[in-house]
């Protein structure tokens, strides 16, 4: 019933013209029910509190960005790791597959110098082989 009236009256302004009287209206309510004692003493808490809990959230984003690139750090050197332990097997594989049975018998040699090392420490033992070959399963051909 009133719309026709405020509209013939204020037209499409309403906002310029009302809502600025509106919400001063408003802040002098909301002001009026401190006196000026308490907003003086209770805003620099209120500021304060602002202050630490953005302060707070701040060191919180600062800790969260070094998680990640810790993280970050953490993953690039496990797949440097990875990376060098893969090229050690293949240089390893290429190794044993290039020196074919030359590597094996450097082994069984190997082991018979550490076997012999030990028994010759041994004072009351002594070992001779079936075959007559005193190195442990070598072929005598070669």
């Amino acid at each position: 019933m009133h719309l026709p009236y405020i509209f013939k009256t204020l037209g499409l302004e309403i906002d310029e013209k009302v809502l600025p009287s509106i919400s001063n209206e408003v802040l002098k309510a909301v002001v009026a029910q401190f006196n000026a004692d308490q907003l003086l003493t209770e805003h620099p808490q209120e500021f304060s509190k602002a202050v630490e809990q953005k302060q707070v959230a701040q060191q919180e984003a600062e800790r969260s960005k070094f998680v990640v690139m810790k993280a970050e750090q953490e993953r690039r050197a496990a797949i440097i790791r990875a990376e060098g332990e893969s090229e050690s097997a293949k240089l390893i594989s290429d190794a044993t597959a290039a020196a074919r049975m030359g590597l094996i018998e450097l082994r069984r040699i190997e082991a018979s110098r550490e076997v012999a090392a030990t028994l010759a420490k041994t004072p009351h033992m002594a070992y001779l082989p079936k075959q007559g070959n005193m190195l442990l399963g070598l072929n005598a051909t070669r």
